[in-house]
C-alpha cells in the first residue's frame, strides 16, 4: 500500500470574498432597522458560507 497526496485547485467559487456587512446609518437606529440591518448581514452572511463550502465540497470536478 501506498499513499498519494493528491492536490487539487481551489475552486474559483470559494475564492469570491463574503459580502462586507451593510454600511449603518450615521445617526442613532430604531429596533426594528436594528433587527433589519442585522438579520441582512447574517443572512448574506450565511448564503456566502454555503455557496464557499458547496464549491469546495465539489473542488475535485471544477478547474
Amino acid at each position: 500500500m501506498r499513499t498519494q497526496i493528491v492536490e487539487r485547485a481551489v475552486p474559483a467559487e470559494a475564492l469570491k470574498p463574503c459580502p462586507a456587512p451593510k454600511a449603518l446609518p450615521d445617526r442613532d437606529m430604531t429596533e426594528t432597522e436594528t433587527q433589519t440591518y442585522w438579520g441582512a448581514d447574517r443572512t448574506a452572511l450565511r448564503v456566502c458560507e454555503t455557496r464557499r463550502a458547496a464549491a469546495v465540497a465539489g473542488g475535485s470536478h471544477v478547474q
